[in-house]
């Protein structure tokens, strides 16, 4: 089951400047939240503030009511959540198969002197990892780049990778951090479908942020909609298109740019 998200209050702030001020939502396990807004608006903040990236200055965030500000991001993993980021960050001379496997250590048994010495126990965990990350590649129709190295595949392969990668952890509660930027009409269609999927199969709680609304139109249950840092509105994606402030901050945006 997806994990129920909930922030209260996070601010967060670099010196005199304030990033984000009194943020509060919940989003329901099982849906897909959006994050939007115009650039500056502090989405990817709020993002690296629920991942652990960043210690809001403020506020509470909770994963099934467990607070979890302050944690450092190795340790989100056990509160289930998983993120992917704007630009992947793949072990490029390694394999696909080696790339994906890697999101599974965080869950498997064995101290680093047990994994050293490749002691019968994790040796066993490690072939049911890579067992496991074939099968994962095949649900996502990769199976054909296991054994690719990472740098031979195009930027939107290595997104999907990530996101493989991402799965390997078993999250319940997973950020996808402007998953479409780059991607092409086809790709983005398949990201559609994917995230449509792991809500309606897996029942897994998807947190987004993007600047492509006709992704977020088509994915989400609801958006929260920011602004310099502030909640401006929250409702359903076409709310969002249709709101007077809304449209009044992108063209704001537009015409300071």
């Amino acid at each position: 089951m997806g994990a129920r998200l909930t922030l209260r209050g996070v601010s967060l702030a670099f010196g005199g400047v304030h990033v984000l001020e009194d943020v509060g939502f919940d989003v329901e396990p099982g849906t897909i939240f959006g994050l939007v807004g115009p650039n500056g608006a502090g989405k990817t903040s709020l993002f690296n503030c629920i991942s652990g990236h960043y210690r809001a200055s403020a506020g509470s965030i909770a994963i099934d009511g467990n607070e979890v500000l302050g944690l450092a991001p190795s340790r989100m993993a056990k509160h289930g959540l998983a993120r992917t980021f704007q630009h992947p960050a793949l072990q490029l001379t390694s394999t696909v198969l080696d790339n994906v496997v890697l999101g599974a250590y965080s869950r498997l048994p064995g101290s680093p002197v047990e994994w050293a010495l490749h002691l019968p126990r994790t040796a066993k965990a490690e072939r049911a990892a890579r067992e496991e990350a074939h099968s994962l590649l095949e649900r996502m129709g990769l199976d054909w780049a296991a054994g690719v190295e990472a740098d031979e595949l195009s930027h939107g392969l290595h997104k999907s990778i990530e996101l493989c990668r991402a799965l390997m952890i078993h999250p319940s509660l997973l950020l996808l951090d402007e998953p479409a930027a780059g991607l092409s009409h086809g790709e983005v269609e398949q990201l559609i479908a994917t995230v449509k999927r792991l809500r309606d199969e897996d029942g897994m709680t998807v947190v987004v942020v993007e600047h492509n609304m006709s992704l977020i139109s088509e994915i989400t249950d609801r958006v929260l909609v920011l602004d310099h840092g502030r909640r401006l509105m929250e409702g359903t994606a076409a709310e969002a298109q249709s709101d007077p402030r809304v449209i009044e901050a992108y063209l704001g945006a537009a015409d300071a740019a």
